[in-house]
């Protein structure tokens, strides 16, 4: 076994490979970008040496820098993690030639799978079954036109050297394929360096249902059962289990036998992914192997007993393979999300910034956190946004979902906008909970899970009025330390009753809540209150309201309710077990501020990131939404349009630029 590793990644992998690491008695040497020098894996490694700018391609992406620092530190071996340089064979070659263990797969593997259309037609060989496409070298879009029309509609336009999503298109008929073409072929030479496209049947309502293999240095290859990903938003996936309730134990042994035959056929070691598409027959279809470990592998380590890391790091080291295929057991359920900083009502846009609160539940042995974070650190615009992984298990599946809840129900993310309230209700979605989500629902019922607040529903109105209970607690309780503190504690004046001089009082609240702003008007004090919501009829009784901790009970127009509290300060989070209510406490006088003049001229940055194309000139028209440039932030493109027709009349970005938050990149001349 190695006694020093170098990890050439940062974020959760580079923690999870370091706590494996620790508790084997292996040394770590961590590497890391200016942007990443108050890192967690820094903090937790045994030593860590700087390698570059914030840019991947300026750090993380600069295998000579990194093989460097393996040299200097005495590393005998380096884990790639995912992504960056984790399929890149002559990273792989690059590391074996320096006498350096690579901890992967052999760099003639990833060669065999880092083409799509080469991978697909070695496979077709080999036995595996393959979808319909066109896999050629010819490039030539009039002929990339006929074989889509050949293969018939929908069709589906991959990245021959792509992955995790990036450069792919569905086409539903001829008349869409040249521009779906153009804009997939961007994002892939952007990406990945290369441009060349495969084209393939696009299977309808597809199950994505993916295989871990892995593989010895002495030819012994076998699977670790199926992880089920097919809940996914724009080929991303957002929620991965194990096992999948989809597959009979007949089709299980059957993909599981092929992706082992898969793994052969390019004489795989180490850990690898063998992904299928599925259709709702049971007919599967190879798609790709991933020539790394995956994100969710931990669904697999769950309901299998195994470390993949460690035999990662076994197998890299000489050892075989430390079970054999019949010794593979599976135990309950497993199921992972992914706690993102982005804002799923603005089209999942990535976010950044600090975290100023993260409050996530304790590991336990049915919850599982994987994290490079930290409350405090910050989430920066050069990296994928991911904050944690969240994976739950339990004896079976709707035990897992029941876990699944609960700790998404004790999250919390203060600093930049998070997915939580979007993975709450995914994971009480009817398609989700009954095992039928398709691979496109998410993207054809996107708004069946978007949150959505609506004050005449009974339950959202609770949450608000114990918004507002928490506030007047908290007001009483400040005045009582104030009066504390001075110098006639005992004044009938300190007492926060709102008390005035011939009649009772009333004390007004005022809240924003996804921008809009609510005011009640409140009666009462020391938890029994009478409550007025402005523009909704009656008023509200509550008696006994009681704070402990986070937990706030109290009786609602005579119904005993205990609501859960996550916000801290201003910032006030209440939940019900099922739904979440955020709000803001703000002053109830004022001054609100209108729309900046001229907002409508101006095309802006909605976040910090990189020009990738500017598309309209100063003196071009454009019509309403017409794309004028694509910024490229966390990995995504983002496309910023025209906010009304108009000439344009500056363009204050080139491509290759980096842009701030909110920065004007374009006018429009005034209408």
């Amino acid at each position: 076994m190695f006694e020093k590793i170098l990890i050439a990644n940062r974020g959760e992998i580079a923690c999870r490979v370091i706590r494996t690491c620790r508790q084997l008695g292996i040394r770590t040497v961590a590497v890391y970008s200016e942007a990443d020098a108050d890192a967690q894996h820094v903090r937790q490694a045994d030593e860590a040496y700087p390698i570059g700018g914030p840019r991947p391609a300026d750090s993380y992406l600069r295998g000579d820098a990194i093989i460097e620092v393996a040299r200097r530190s005495g590393a005998q071996a380096i884990h790639p993690g995912y992504g960056f340089l984790s399929e890149n064979a002559d990273f792989a070659d690059a590391v074996e030639a320096a006498g350096i263990a690579f901890i992967g797969p052999k760099a003639a593997s990833m060669r065999k799978m880092g083409s799509k259309s080469g991978a697909k037609e070695l496979m077709q060989a080999a036995g595996v079954p393959v979808v319909p496409g066109y896999t050629g070298a010819d490039q030539d879009p009039a002929l990339l036109q006929r074989e889509a029309d050949r293969i018939g509609y929908p069709l589906m336009i991959k990245a021959a050297h792509g992955g995790g999503g990036k450069g792919m298109r569905i086409v539903r008929e001829a008349g869409e394929f040249a521009a779906n073409l153009e804009s997939c072929q961007r994002e892939a030479r952007n990406a990945f360096g290369r441009d060349r496209v495969l084209l393939e049947r696009y299977v309808e309502r597809p199950r994505h249902i993916e295989i871990q293999i892995f593989g010895d240095n002495r030819g012994e290859v076998i699977h670790l059962n199926e992880r089920e990903c097919s809940a996914q938003r724009r080929y991303q996936k957002v929620l991965e289990e194990s096992p999948s309730s989809f597959l009979s134990a007949e089709l299980r042994a059957q993909m599981g036998a092929a992706a082992v035959q898969a793994g052969r056929a390019i004489d795989y070691v180490n850990a690898g992914t063998v992904e299928f598409i599925v259709g709702q027959d049971g007919g599967f279809y190879f798609m790709e192997i991933n020539t790394r470990l995956q994100v969710e592998h931990p669904v697999t380590e769950w309901v299998t007993g195994v470390d993949l890391v460690e035999w990662q790091l076994r197998v890299a080291a000489g050892e075989p393979l430390p079970l054999a295929q019949d010794a593979i057991v599976q135990r309950g359920h497993a199921i992972e999300v992914r706690l993102y900083a982005e804002d799923p009502e603005a089209g999942f846009l990535p976010g950044s910034g600090k975290l100023e609160r993260l409050r996530l539940p304790a590991a336990d042995a049915h919850v599982r956190l994987d994290s490079g974070v930290v409350e405090g650190d910050t989430v920066t615009i050069f990296y994928d946004p991911m904050i944690a992984k969240l994976i739950v298990a339990d004896a079976d599946r709707p035990r897992a979902l029941a876990r699944l809840r609960a700790a998404l129900a004790q999250c919390e993310i203060a600093g930049p906008k998070s997915n939580i309230e979007f993975l709450e209700r995914l994971a009480r979605h009817p398609a989700v909970v009954e095992g039928t989500i398709d691979t496109g629902y998410l993207d054809r019922h996107l708004d069946e899970f978007m949150p959505a607040a609506h004050r005449d529903d009974a339950g959202e109105r609770d949450l608000l009025l114990g918004a507002a209970v928490c506030e007047l607690l908290a007001q009483e309780r400040r005045t009582r330390q104030d009066a504390a503190a001075s110098n006639d504690p005992g004044s009938p004046w300190a007492v926060a009753d709102g008390w005035r001089l011939g009649h009772g009082g009333r004390r007004s609240l005022a809240f924003l809540s996804r921008e809009q702003r609510l005011e009640l008007q409140a009666h009462g004090s020391a938890g029994d209150y009478r409550i007025e919501l402005a523009g909704a009829d009656g008023t509200h009784r509550i008696e006994g309201a009681r704070l402990h901790g986070d937990e706030l009970s109290l009786r609602i127009d005579g119904r005993a309710r205990r609501l859960r509290t996550l916000g801290d300060g201003a910032r006030l989070v209440l939940h019900d077990g099922e739904r979440r209510l955020r709000l803001e406490s703000v002053p109830m006088y004022r001054h609100e501020q209108g729309a900046a003049a001229g907002s409508g001229n101006n095309v802006n940055a909605p976040m910090p990131g990189r020009v990738v194309v500017v598309k309209a000139a100063p003196g071009d028209a454009v019509e309403a939404g017409q794309e004028v440039l694509v910024i490229e932030a966390m990995k995504m493109e983002l496309s910023l349009k025209a906010p009304r027709a108009g000439v344009i009349a500056e363009v204050r970005a080139a491509a290759g630029d980096f842009v701030e938050a909110d920065a004007v990149l374009a006018t429009l001349a005034p209408a």
